[in-house]
């Protein structure tokens, strides 16, 4: 569970916010002023973010060192079509072994028809002239 605390009441209940956070894996957003500022979170979950930062960095700097000289725009329509592709692998894979159901194509949109004259039932309003007002 995610909770807020001040950090006066962070000062004030330390020993209780470090036992929930240990025993409870609890994690509380510290605040200062009303805005958030820090987090404590169990030991085990502050290395997982480490690890998952450090393969992140790692990322994009093979992405950056990948794509020098390359303009941004298209590096980044490069990325994007290399990612949708995985998606699209990724969905294939899933459906495949029973983990999303069969994609069924979206149904198109009747096209929107617009009348050529006067619709039946109505009659059209007389044209106002200019003279009157």
């Amino acid at each position: 569970m995610i909770t807020e605390a001040t950090a006066v009441t962070l000062r004030q209940n330390l020993g209780d916010m470090l036992n929930r956070v240990q025993y409870r894996r609890d994690s509380i957003v510290i605040t200062k002023d009303g805005k958030p500022v820090a987090a404590l979170v169990d030991a085990a979950l502050f290395e997982r973010i480490r690890r998952m930062q450090a393969r992140f960095d790692a990322l994009t700097d093979r992405l950056a060192k990948g794509f020098e000289g390359v303009p941004q725009e298209a590096g980044a329509a490069e990325i994007e079509r290399a990612a949708a592709r995985a998606r699209r692998e990724t969905a294939q894979a899933w459906r495949a072994s029973g983990l999303l159901p069969s994609a069924e194509p979206l149904a198109e949109p009747a096209p929107r028809r617009t009348p050529a004259g006067p619709v039946k039932g109505k009659r059209a309003k007389p044209a106002r002239s200019r003279a009157g007002r």
